[in-house]
This record gives C-alpha cells, structure tokens and sequence, in this order.
C-alpha cells in the first residue's frame, strides 16, 4: 500500500475497472444484507406460525391447525432447503469467491490499495487548505 491514496502510478482504466469491482462488491454486500434480512424474517414468521397453529387447535380447530402444522410448520423455502442453508450456500459459493477476487484485483493492481477512484474523486472535488476538506489520514503503516 502507498501513502497516497490517489494512486497516480496507476492509469485511469485501471483506477475506474477497480472502483467498479468495488461498488459491485458493495452491491453485493447489500444483497446479503438483504438474504440475511429474509433468512431472519422467515424464520419469525415460522415461530409466528406456530404461535397461530396452537391458537387455532385451542380453539377447536383442530383440522385446520393440523394442515397448517404438516404443510407449513418447518417447510422447505425452496427445493430441500431452509433459509439457513440458502445464505450458507450464498456466502460459500458466491459472496466468499466475490471477495476473494475482489481482494485479488486490488492486490495485483494497486497493491492491496482500496478506494483510489474514490481518493481521486476526493482529491478532485475538496477545497484545498479549508476547514473539513483535509486530504488525510495518512494510510496507516
């Protein structure tokens, strides 16, 4: 890694190819977000259920709280998994090989650098010498 953030050793193609990987990985990192967003709420809505089910068969409805027991409680989101499984699946498969190319590109290209097209964009767009438009921190050793 360099102390400056801007990278001027590295051409513009290279700058703008690696700040794209970068805000797909971002993209991505949202969509997890988002899968572990759904993994939580479908299983509350599961506990949800069976909350209902015990209702229900309180109630004297037994028939109806049997069905939602056998065809709901516990069910397959998606073909012979739970939600659980989706993320493991989505973090070993998809999320893990994403970073670790990401990691790669930015290793062989920039020296492990992150963020040059956003320390350029910073460079570019700041008021240099005023109040809260300083170019620092300084990478840390």
């Amino acid at each position: 890694m360099t102390t400056d953030r801007t990278r001027p050793d590295l051409d513009d193609p290279t700058v703008e190819g690696l700040g794209k990987l970068s805000e797909a990985l971002e993209t991505v990192e949202q969509a997890r977000g988002l899968l572990y967003g759904f993994h939580q709420l479908t299983g509350k809505a599961d506990l949800l259920l069976q909350d209902a089910v015990d209702l229900l068969r309180e109630a004297g409805h037994a028939a109806l709280a049997d069905d939602l027991d056998r065809d709901l409680v516990g069910r397959n989101v998606i073909a012979d998994r739970w939600t659980f499984q989706i993320v493991e699946d989505y973090d070993a498969h998809y999320w893990t090989t994403f970073r670790d190319l990401d990691a790669r590109a930015r290793d062989e290209l920039a020296g492990g650098d992150r963020h040059v097209l956003e320390a350029r964009m910073k460079q570019r767009e700041r008021t240099a010498g005023h109040p809260r438009h300083e170019a620092g921190p300084a990478l840390a050793d």
